[in-house]
Parts: structure tokens; C-alpha cells; sequence
């Protein structure tokens, strides 16, 4: 499946990493398509990520980075914002700023997928994640882990009039909301 009009955020690598076979096939799969399109922003001044890193498979042309703050900046217009590991990091109302940031971004039918170590609702499951949120409350000034429905809420909150919570490989989940 391709997602065309990405949305990465800094730490969001699992969609860009391109080294591992399953995602080189995605970059195939969007290649063959020609339906993928990915802005990433990145704080002014930034170097770590550049296009010029995956004009070898022929992307550039299709990814641009756009500087600025999440916290700050409004989101570039796209049909699918995505959040890797970006959530935890904040408090509550931050989380729900970014997830508001993201439904404006996005045009109806439009989807905000959010992934992370998510919690099982019952909270008795998936001991990654809540170890995780004990490591973000004790390394963040606000940032914790949440439950699948959590989530869904918050979207429902910011308008999104569909959501539902999709396990992944591993502890991580993720959440989708449809604008």
C-alpha cells in the first residue's frame, strides 16, 4: 500500500527506512504508482535528513522538506498525516494541539495515522508500552504513553469522524482517524 501525500515528522523513520526489504518494496510499490508525495518538516537549519539522500532511487522529485515547528508552524495540506513516535514525547494538551494541527492539514476523507508503543486499553497487555510511558514521564517534563482508545478520543475530539486502533509487528499499534 502507498501513501501518497505523507507527512513525516522528526523521529518518524519507520516509512523512510528504505534499507530494510519490505520498505524498499514499498518504494517500489509507490515508484510503480507514481501516486507517492512526502514533506517532511524539520527545523530550520537542520541537515540530518535531505532529499538529496534518496535522489539514488529516484524521489527527489517526489519528497521536499519544509522547515519549521509543529508547535509553532501550521502543517503542509496533505491526504495523509503521519505521527511515528511523536505523541509520547508531549502532555496532554500538546498531544491534542498536534492531533488538531493535523485534522486542519487534512482534506475530507483525509487520514492522521499515529503509531507508537500504544497501551492496551485493559492496560494489563503490552508491557513494552507502559515501561515506555514510565520512561517518558521520567525523561520528558510531560510526554506519557496511551491507550488505543485514548487516542481514538482526542481524534474524535479534534473533529475526525472515524477512527479505530490497528496492531503492528512488535509493541507498536497504531491509530487512524478519517477526517
Amino acid at each position: 500500500m502507498t501513501l501518497p501525500n505523507v507527512i513525516l515528522f522528526p523521529q518518524a523513520m519507520l516509512p523512510l527506512y528504505i534499507f530494510e526489504p519490505r520498505y524498499r518494496q514499498m518504494l517500489s510499490d509507490a515508484l510503480a504508482s507514481h501516486r507517492m508525495l512526502s514533506v517532511a518538516m524539520q527545523k530550520p537549519g537542520r541537515v540530518r535528513e535531505s532529499p538529496s539522500n534518496v535522489a539514488g532511487l529516484g524521489l527527489s522529485d517526489r519528497l521536499s522538506f519544509a522547515a519549521g515547528s509543529f508547535f509553532t508552524d501550521p502543517l503542509p495540506q496533505a491526504d495523509v498525516v503521519l505521527m511515528g513516535h511523536i505523541l509520547h514525547d508531549w502532555d496532554l494538551s500538546e498531544k491534542k494541539m498536534l492531533i488538531v494541527k493535523a485534522y486542519e492539514a487534512l482534506p475530507t476523507g483525509g487520514a492522521l495515522v499515529v503509531y507508537e508503543s500504544i497501551i492496551d486499553n485493559d492496560r494489563s497487555k503490552n508491557a513494552f508500552g507502559l515501561m515506555m510511558s514510565l520512561n517518558m514521564l521520567i525523561e520528558t517534563p510531560g510526554g506519557f504513553d496511551y491507550t488505543g482508545a485514548d487516542c481514538e478520543g482526542w481524534m474524535k475530539d479534534a473533529g475526525f469522524t472515524s477512527t479505530r486502533t490497528e496492531p503492528l509487528i512488535g509493541p507498536d499499534s497504531m491509530v487512524v482517524g478519517i477526517k
